[in-house]
């Protein structure tokens, strides 16, 4: 039974459709990182919220760590490197906080055209100060979005309802989703130049860190208000600060801080600044809908191996986990083969996908076929870090598909580029069970067992024969033997399945037969 650790409060219904899924639930909340790493070894999968800190001294801990879970959207408190390093697949739940975050945002946007919390904490002091909170309108204003996903649409959405001009600068919204949701695609210097509120809705990353500071105010229109729902290090906040004392920006409302919790913040106790502690996501609804989406992921992957919303994997959904399975162990197969035949560095990897496979979901496949591929030359190779490794060995790896595919219903074709050959292997699926179609262009029909020798020689008579007596004086039992060439007198090849690893020196006794070009082990 797996057995999964709830590391933050959360709703119980994360707990409950765990448990309902068959699987152990531990529900360990506050935990330091030396009291996580105690424990962590115990468990398959791993849930959080935003306090807990998956580190990769607490990774490295974790022996038995299958899934990272976080009920939310961002991972900033996940080593998702050292994870994926170590195989640990890393999921989210991207749209569960996606319209209370939305709905916050333009909360915030109102409250700060209006001035409603000063009004407020003025009215409960006895004071009348009508004239002191004089508003904007937010009507035929141009709010500026950075960062126009899953939130930012919605973001988008809900401002044209207020009627409001909305232009968005996102590198990754195209022309089409752009027209579709009703905004102006600009570039940033242009969003800057006319925004009358700005509001953030992209990730922290390298690009993105510290995107509003000094230089990038004085490019905007004088009495910009900006929100920030998204993430504190969007923000130079001493720069923030400077240019509401000065005009420059007439307000900002922050839901998020470079540090927090923040108990202490340059920002605070400014009159044009309204602050929420993190409340994006602080909704009973969205509370309740991340910690059941999150627990329904890991459920699913820990009893299907269906992969949802993963940062460091293929998804595969519950209904394509069944069907890959067959096309899972063929691929593992043809990259292990190829992986233990190759004896050089390997430059390029071409897959391609032809027939009934060609329709499916293929980049698990390409990431299986890499683990075998990569597995014989280094360690701790598995399905979620071989893309990156290959990545960071300069492989080029590449996918090609079609719906068709000659004599074979489905066909899976790896070839490898290494400094000094190419090779290449098919195979196909037969009442799905793998069998290897072809080896370096020569036909052949072969199942493979779990200890193979792997024979290349040229085409002579007598080669069968000799074979056959080594390994029977050696006392090793052939369980099959699969034959192929590519003409008559040219070049063949020979897979045979033996019933255990060869002794030492069988292989060069075969090797230094008349004919035999070069003989291979190998282990499935």
């Amino acid at each position: 039974m797996s057995k999964v650790l709830i590391a933050d409060k959360m709703s119980p219904l994360a707990e409950e459709c765990l448990k309902q899924a068959g699987i152990k639930v531990d529900v360990i909340t506050g935990l330091d990182r030396d009291g996580l790493c105690d424990i962590i070894g115990d468990y398959d999968g791993l849930v959080v919220r935003s306090s807990t800190k998956a580190t990769a001294k607490v990774i490295e801990a974790a022996t038995n760590l299958k899934v990272i879970g976080r009920a939310g959207i961002g991972v900033d408190n996940i080593d998702v490197e050292a994870a994926t390093a170590k195989g640990i697949v890393v999921m989210n739940t991207p749209f569960g906080n996606s319209i209370t975050t939305a709905e916050h945002a333009i909360s915030l946007m109102l409250a700060l055209a209006r001035q409603i919390p000063q009004a407020n904490a003025s009215t409960h002091a006895g004071k009348w100060e009508k004239s002191r909170f004089m508003g904007v309108e937010v009507m035929a204003k141009t709010l500026g979005i950075i960062g126009c996903g899953n939130i930012g649409s919605i973001v988008a959405d809900r401002a044209q309802g207020l009627k409001m001009k909305v232009v968005a600068y996102d590198p990754f919204l195209t022309p089409e989703r752009a027209d579709a949701i009703g905004v102006e695609k600009v570039e940033l210097p242009e969003l800057f130049k006319r925004a009358d509120f700005i509001s953030l809705h992209t990730p922290l990353t390298d690009a993105t860190r510290d995107i509003i500071n000094a230089r990038s105010i004085k490019k905007m229109k004088k009495g910009v208000r900006i929100i920030n729902c998204a993430r504190g290090g969007l923000i130079v906040e001493d720069d923030l600060k400077q240019a509401l004392d000065s005009g420059d920006v007439a307000g900002a409302a922050l839901d998020v801080f470079a540090h927090e919790p923040a108990e202490d913040n340059p920002l605070f106790g400014m009159d044009n600044v309204i602050a929420t502690p993190h409340l994006g996501a602080a909704t009973t609804e969205a509370q309740e809908k991340v910690a059941q989406q999150i627990a329904e992921q890991i459920a699913d992957f820990l009893t299907t191996g269906a992969i949802a919303n993963a940062l460091n994997m293929a998804s595969v959904s519950a209904e394509e986990a069944p069907r890959l399975k067959p096309y899972m162990v063929l691929a593992q197969q043809l990259g292990s083969f190829a992986g233990q035949a190759t004896q050089s560095a390997i430059k390029e990897v071409t897959i391609a996908y032809e027939g009934l496979c060609g329709e499916l979901n293929c980049r698990p496949l390409t990431a299986v076929v890499l683990q075998g591929l990569l597995s014989p030359q280094m360690e701790d190779v598995n399905m979620v870090n071989a893309p990156s490794i290959a990545k960071e060995r300069d492989i080029r790896v590449s996918e090609v598909r079609s719906d068709e595919a000659g004599a074979f219903q489905t066909l899976i074709t790896l070839t490898v580029t290494t400094e000094t050959q190419t090779r290449s292997i098919a195979g196909t699926l037969f009442n799905e069970e793998p069998r290897m179609v072809k080896i370096k262009g020569i036909p052949i029909d072969a199942k493979l067992g779990p200890n193979m020798i792997y024979i290349t020689n040229e085409d002579k008579p007598g080669i069968i024969g000799a074979v056959g007596s080594i390994l029977g004086d050696a006392g090793v039992n052939i369980a099959t033997f699969h034959l192929g060439r590519s003409a008559q007198g040219g070049d063949a090849i020979a897979l045979i399945e033996i019933d255990g690893a060869p002794e030492p020196g069988l292989l060069e006794k075969i090797t230094a037969l008349p004919h035999v070009v070069t003989t291979v082990a190998m282990k499935f």
